[in-house]
Order: structure tokens, then sequence, then C-alpha cells
């Protein structure tokens, strides 16, 4: 009996081993989608001209997305000729060598033009939402085709201003992607082959620049995103529409991934009216209900993400130097720092690290509730125009996409 429960213990472990050897990914904002990298043994304190560039390559073409990074690759997407507004998947290894690249098809070259979305990798496939409105799964040894849909034509979307941007999200064999519109406004697909798993008509918006986060709330598995004017929750297996809570951008952008801990929502968005700025949602205990806990009009952050460590929300306004601490329990303010130009925020062992998208400088810092200081910076060397892209921590390195340009620094000894 002893040896046929240890046997069974074993073959669940192996299982469950398996079961996570099989979905290992990369994505949007880290291995939660909030910001949090796991990475360890970082340099506390950079030189005065900050950590050592490993490598940098110039030639990526306009884009605004993260890099994915995952064993010995790393992926990029751009559109290195606008006149063709072909949009390209770039391979390289850790050292800088460019392995591959690959067209995908157009992207988008109007307002703001770049590639946005930040690919999702998992296993031997690459998935990326294209501006224009079509998603591609890739093989990531390569670069080919496997499936495509379009939003246009397969799901009846509606445009959205700014072009496509969602980053997607991946649960297993399922795909979840918000297309929008009237009838598929939030759509699960099954990520080997592009088929329909269920559709939502949810509140029947626009789809807005957000990305979705899946969350497990006491045994019940929820999608949550933002359309052009809302907060939903889904149910992950079926579709259902379980609440809508009203939030408000002036332009429609809803840029920030929400973040979940403990029952609790958090959702930012720039803008000052009543139904807008960072706000705090509670869940019921089945999910199926979500009440306004409270709102906080000072943290007007349209797209650089927050950092939600140890009850405080960390993050920073739009382009201005306010840099915020917030308490995540009641909303009020503990302080605010104008040592930085307000930007993309990002965390991993201890310290925060701050990407200006106005100047470009970016920050190594301490966050407390009772401080917010920066222990060193530096300027992004190479790219133009918007520092939009959020940087990543991986193999002890810091990958910083400055539209056109990377650059690779070293951030262990």
């Amino acid at each position: 009996m002893i040896v046929n429960k240890i046997f069974f213990f074993a073959g669940c472990l192996a299982t469950f081993c398996i079961s996570i050897l099989a979905t290992a990914q990369s994505q949007w904002r880290g291995p939660n989608r909030d910001g949090i990298y796991p990475a360890t043994s970082l340099l506390k304190q950079w030189p005065t001209e900050g950590p050592e560039l490993l490598w940098s390559f110039e030639g990526l073409g306009i884009g605004q997305g993260s890099v994915v990074v995952a064993k010995d690759k790393l992926f990029a997407t751009g559109i290195p000729d606008t006149i063709t507004s072909e949009g390209f998947l770039f391979a390289f290894d850790l050292k800088g060598k460019l392995l591959w690249k690959k067209n995908y098809g157009k992207d988008w070259t109007s307002i703001f033009p770049g590639a946005r979305s930040t690919p999702t990798l998992v296993d031997d496939l690459i998935y990326i939402e294209s501006g224009n409105g079509k998603v591609y799964c890739l093989k990531s040894e390569n670069g080919d085709e496997v499936w495509n849909v379009d939003f246009f034509q397969d799901f009846k979307c509606d445009s959205v201003q700014f072009g496509f941007s969602e980053s997607l999200l991946i649960d297993g064999d399922k795909l979840f992607c918000t297309p929008g519109g009237k009838e598929n406004n939030l759509v699960a697909l099954n990520r080997f082959t592009g088929k329909k798993i269920w559709s939502s008509s949810a509140y029947r918006e626009q789809a807005t620049y957000c990305s979705p986060i899946l969350i497990n709330h006491n045994g019940h598995r929820l999608v949550v995103n933002l359309t052009a004017s809302s907060i939903i929750g889904l149910d992950a297996n079926t579709g259902e529409m379980y609440w809508r809570v009203h939030q408000f951008q002036d332009n429609k952008i809803h840029a920030n991934t929400p973040v979940y801990s403990d029952g609790k929502l958090f959702v930012s968005s720039a803008s000052r009216k009543d139904s807008s700025g960072l706000v705090m949602l509670q869940l019921s205990p089945d999910g199926k209900k979500a009440e306004i806990a409270w709102r906080n009009k000072e943290f007007i952050n349209l797209s650089g993400g927050f950092i939600l460590k140890d009850g405080y929300i960390y993050g920073s306004a739009r382009i201005q130097p306010k840099w915020f601490c917030i308490d995540a329990q009641t909303g009020l303010t503990k302080h605010m720092s104008t040592e930085l130009g307000g930007g993309v925020v990002i965390y991993a062992d201890g310290l925060f690290y701050c990407y200006a998208e106005k100047d470009g400088e970016i920050a190594l810092a301490v966050g407390t509730p009772e401080q917010f200081r920066i222990i060193s910076k530096f300027k992004v060397p190479l790219g133009k125009d918007q520092h939009w892209a959020h940087p990543v921590i991986a193999d002890g390195k810091l990958f910083v996409r400055h539209n056109n340009a990377l650059m690779v620094y070293r951030l262990k000894d």
C-alpha cells in the first residue's frame, strides 16, 4: 500500500512537472504580467555611465513592443520600411547574433506607427497581434506561419484609432484576444489551430490597447480586460460576462494591464474624470461581482504600468516627474517623488527599474512606504522618438528597446 502511494505521488509529480514544461512561456511584463521579474543577484548600483552595454542592434524598424526571451533566443517585432508596412519577427541568440528575420504581414503605419504587440512565446510557437488586427501563430524555430485570423474578416470587429496593441494571453490550449465590436468582443481560440472555442459579446464596445490577464479567484477562473469605457470580467471557460465597471479615458486609451492580488483588482487609466485614475475593485467570493473600493485621481498613468509590492502600489504620472507610492488598502497617496520623469516601471531583486518616456533615462530605485530614492541612472544612447517599450529582465540582463534600436545591459557582476 505504501509503495503504491509512493508511485502514485511520483506519477502526479511527474505529470505536474511535464505540465509546467509543456506551457513554459515568455510574455508581456514578465511571468505573471505584473511587471515583476524573478531574477536574483543583480547589481545594486550602476557605474556613472550605466551598466555595461553587452551588445546592441539598430535595424528593428519602428515598434513599441517589448522583446521576449526564452532559453537561448530573443524575439522582437518591427517595421523596417514604412512604405511597404511589412512587419518582421526578428530572432537573435543571447549574444546578439541575428539568427533570422521573417515577414509576418502588414503592420501599423498610421497614427504613431510601429509594431505594437509584445510577442507571446510558448514552447516552439510564438503569437503576435498586428496593429492591423491580425493574430499570427508562427514557429519559433524559423518564423514560418502555422495559422492566422483576421479581426475584421473573421470577427467583424470595430477599428481602433491607434491600432490593435494587446499582447496575447495564452492559458493551456487557449489563446485569449480582444477584437472588440458587437459580436465577438472577447474570444478564446485554440492556440494550435486558431479555431474559435468561444466568443463573447461582452459589453459590445471597441477594443482598446490593454492586454488581458487570467486570474484564479477562489478556484474561479476569470479573464479580465478593458474595452473602450469598461473593465470587464468573464468566465475563462465559457466567455460568460460576469461584471462590467465603467472606466473613462478621454481618447479611449486604456493601455495598462490590470493587476490582481487576493480578491482585489487594480486598474489605472490617465484621466482625472470621476470614473478614471487608479481604481481598486473588490471581487465577490465567486468572482461574479466586482465593487469599487476606492479611486485615486492623482495617479494619472497612461501606459507605464505599475508595481504592486507588499501592499503598496508604485508607479508614475504620464510624462510628469511624479513617482507615487499608494496604499493598496486605502488608495491614499503615501508620498510622491520628483527625481525622475514619468514612464515605465518594472521590478526585480528588491529594486525598481524606471524608464522615463520623455528623456529616455533609466533609473535603478529603492521604493518603500517611506521613500522613493534613485540609486543610479543613465540615458539610453540609441534609438529615436518615443520611449514606450517596456524593458525586460532575463538571463541576468536588461533588455531595452527604443524603437529601431535594441540594447542589452549586464545586470550581474
